[in-house]
Order: structure tokens, then C-alpha cells, then sequence
């Protein structure tokens, strides 16, 4: 696992051991950071959320890219034992704050607006759509933000506030670009 752009390029990330913590995938780690670093959404300069941040690779992306700050939460001790040593090898502990709470404690607890916000939660867990709602009812989303929304099927935006803005599809992993403002939805083969 590495940084793929950005001022940390090519640098290794400290990894998991074990099957605990499914990490995004490289080629969806790509094809997602080139969707971010277009013209509509844009990383540099972003506040960030990485809602469920196992090592912190997708937020950590971000800083390397030109984010301006990014909140990592992750209520797995061991995911946060690696995400500090992940921020502390790239020497980025001045924009980064990290929690170690449940996710919607942590949603509860935070103030401003996201530009980017990472939800992908264990498949295993129905968290990502409560966490959405959550993050709506706390009007935590910039007014042009995105919800990078990863899951085994793409996200039901049933909820009259969001609209899937983009889905795409990589192997048996959907990856749902969440907006505010409304959009035709469409859905690519990655």
C-alpha cells in the first residue's frame, strides 16, 4: 500500500496484518483519485473526513494531493495505532486530527464543513447509510462537496438531500459519489 500522487508519491504506508481491515484496492484507489483531482470536486485545498479510516490511506491521499486538513476516525485501536504511524512516517501530524471513537460519536463531535468525506464502513455492516444521514442531519457537507461511498452495492439514495452524483463499478466493490445539489445519475464500468 502507497501514496499514488501527490507530494508523497510512491511512499509506502504501514500495513495491516490480518484479515481485520479491507484496504481500497489500488486500481480503485486510482480511478477514484482521478475523479477527485477533476474539475468538479478538486482535493487542493479540501477539509476532509475519512468517517472509517483503517490506515488513513484514502485521507492521507488527500493531504498529498494539497487537501488542507483531514479528521481520520476509526473505532478499531489497531486502525489507529497504524493511522498514527501512517501520519507520523509522512510527517503530516500538524494537519491531521485523529479520533478513536464510534462513528456516529464522532459525527456528533464535529463542527465545519467537509469538502471530501470517505464512508466505508465493513461491508459486513449496515453503518454507511446511517452515517450519511447523520452527517446530513449535522449539515456537515459542504455545499459542493462529495461522500466517496464504498460498499458491495452502490448506495440507495433514498433521502431526499443527497443524489448519487456518479456510481461506478470495480469488480464486486460500488463506489457512489454522494452530492447535495442534484444530478443525473450514471453508472460506469471501471
Amino acid at each position: 500500500m502507497r501514496i499514488i500522487g501527490g507530494k508523497h508519491r510512491g511512499r509506502a504506508l504501514t500495513e495491516f496484518k490480518g484479515e481485520e481491515i479491507r484496504p481500497t484496492a489500488d486500481r480503485v484507489k486510482e480511478s477514484l483519485f482521478n475523479i477527485l483531482s477533476g474539475e468538479k470536486y478538486g482535493i487542493a485545498g479540501a477539509r476532509v473526513l475519512d468517517l472509517f479510516c483503517g490506515s488513513g490511506a484514502l485521507g492521507l491521499e488527500c493531504l498529498s494531493r494539497g487537501a488542507k486538513e483531514a479528521i481520520f476516525n476509526d473505532c478499531s485501536k489497531n486502525s489507529v495505532a497504524v493511522l498514527r504511524a501512517n501520519i507520523k512516517k509522512l510527517g503530516e501530524e500538524e494537519r491531521c486530527t485523529v479520533y478513536a471513537l464510534d462513528y456516529t460519536a464522532c459525527l456528533a463531535r464535529l463542527n465545519g464543513k467537509f469538502d471530501i468525506v470517505f464512508i466505508d464502513p465493513p461491508y459486513r455492516y449496515a453503518y454507511g447509510e446511517v452515517a450519511v444521514k447523520a452527517l446530513l442531519d449535522r449539515d456537515l457537507l459542504a455545499e459542493n462537496g462529495v461522500i466517496v461511498y464504498e460498499r458491495t452495492e452502490p448506495f440507495n439514495a433514498a433521502d431526499v438531500r443527497i443524489t448519487a452524483a456518479d456510481v461506478r463499478k470495480y469488480g464486486k466493490t460500488y463506489v457512489t459519489l454522494l452530492q447535495k445539489s442534484n444530478g443525473a445519475e450514471k453508472q460506469t464500468e471501471g
